[in-house]
């Protein structure tokens, strides 16, 4: 099977990687899961993320042909337009993320098309593409959220929020339109793949005994340790688990200013009369069971 290049980049401040991903024999690339810097604090935004992406891909004399998303992020702002201008390529995600579009579009009173617009591309489950001379194939993997894609590339998997390393366990399940039941079953959809297919994940978290950030497993080792997950783990047992877990997390400290952008492809408003561009926080309404 071909082996792509993989370059990730891990955000501390979101605990976010970001990956470029190179056909070495062609020098095409794609882009997965870019960072944009916002400091909720100051309303600022900074490029420093996006421009190591920028810097490896000179550095390769890589071509963009993809700029990819996993998912509407609620962690972190999509820096796609960004690179997009400077790299070009065409971004993609997966082709229900109109249901996100469309119940967060409500939360924030904004008039935005419920269609997958502004994405130039949107993956149906199984849908073959190609990375340069490598061949690439989306998998729908919902329940973290149900626009959830997965990009098999070559023997390189990105699973986005659908699992995270094998000693960490598994994504939270209580966003608008996420499902326990069905990531159980996402996972054991990837699980059907060769075990040796390397495996990357959009973030990683330390548990206790750990004390590096690694972003990258394979498919076996996921069937066979993942705390969560692992092959003998009941689908009820886990549903139990997965909701009582989720029972008692926050929302991530930047979901509110993240998904008005993401569902936008990572543009910003549009600037007012006044030439500023401002985000909307909805007081006293939001809760992640608003739209289940």
């Amino acid at each position: 099977m071909s082996m792509p290049q993989v370059h990730g980049f891990y955000d501390p401040d979101t605990s976010t990687i970001s990956y470029v991903v190179i056909d070495p024999a062609t020098g095409r690339a794609a882009l997965i899961d870019s960072v944009l810097d916002y400091d909720p604090a100051s309303g600022r935004t900074k490029m420093v993320a996006a421009d190591k992406l920028i810097a490896c891909v000179k550095e390769n004399n890589a071509t963009v042909d993809w700029l990819l998303e996993t998912h509407i992020h609620a962690d972190h702002l999509s820096a796609a337009p960004y690179l997009k201008r400077h790299l070009g390529g065409r971004l993609g995600i997966g082709n229900h993320v109109a249901e996100v579009q469309r119940g967060f579009a409500r939360l924030y009173n904004i008039d935005h098309p419920a269609d997958g617009s502004p994405f130039e591309h949107l993956f149906k489950d199984g849908e073959i593409f190609s990375v340069g001379s490598i061949p690439a194939r989306a998998i729908h993997t919902p329940g973290h959220t149900p626009a959830c894609m997965s990009y098999l590339i070559g023997d390189a998997l990105f699973v986005g929020d659908t699992i995270f390393m094998p000693d960490y366990g598994s994504a939270r399940c209580d966003f608008p339109g996420g499902d326990a039941r069905q990531l159980y079953r996402s996972v054991h959809k990837i699980f059907s793949l060769p075990e040796e297919t390397r495996m990357f994940l959009c973030h990683d978290y330390l548990p206790e005994g750990r004390k590096e950030i690694v972003w990258e497993t394979s498919v076996g080792a996921q069937k066979h340790q993942n705390i969560h997950m692992k092959l003998g783990i009941s689908e009820d047992d886990f549903v139990a688990m997965r909701e009582a877990r989720d029972r008692k997390l926050n929302p991530p400290r930047l979901i509110l200013p993240a998904v008005q952008v993401n569902i936008r492809g990572g543009n910003l408003p549009a600037p007012e009369e006044n030439g500023v561009r401002y985000l909307k926080i909805p007081v006293d309404k939001f809760r992640l069971e608003t739209f289940s």
